[in-house]
């Protein structure tokens, strides 16, 4: 078993503009919390969806089965709820109803304690003239970067 289980969703800082960031637990049965302590999931096609009761939950999160699991096992791509302060749901819901933003996932890690954690984000869409801008500026720092390391040798 990994020591410290860090997940993240390299997408998302590309394909949105992150405005503001949530801690959220998550509900989990016995086999899901066994196969993200092995570090078998992914959450870089997940966003965050509110029901009629107004409860958050994640969507389209991959956690796959646990292999020593029974008949018992889970389905990998669940709907699973998140658990947040009344005061944060409100907020959040809020903010995704009146000004269309959504709520996407950044990592999802154990903490020490030993309860999985997802960190989630109010962001805003990018256009693609925004993603172009930051591919520019990534390859000029690499460039740069690359430049001053033969001039130092």
């Amino acid at each position: 078993m990994q020591k410290n289980i860090n997940i993240k969703n390299k997408k998302a800082k590309f394909e949105y503009e992150i405005l503001d960031t949530y801690v959220a637990g998550i509900v989990l049965s016995g086999t899901e919390i066994k196969s993200i302590r092995l570090g078998k999931a992914s959450i870089s096609e997940s966003f965050c969806e509110f029901n009629d009761q107004s409860e958050l939950f994640v969507i389209n999160m991959q956690v796959d089965e646990y292999s020593h699991g029974s008949h018992y096992n889970h389905k990998p791509k669940a709907e699973r709820k998140l658990l947040l302060q009344r005061r944060e749901l409100k907020k959040l819901e809020k903010e995704v109803k009146t000004s269309g933003l959504t709520i996407v996932p950044l990592n999802l890690f154990v903490n020490d304690n030993g309860l999985a954690k997802l960190k989630i984000a109010l962001a805003k869409g990018k256009k693609l003239y925004d993603k172009r801008e930051v591919i520019k500026e990534r390859d000029t720092k690499r460039n740069l970067d690359r430049i001053k390391k033969s001039f130092n040798n």
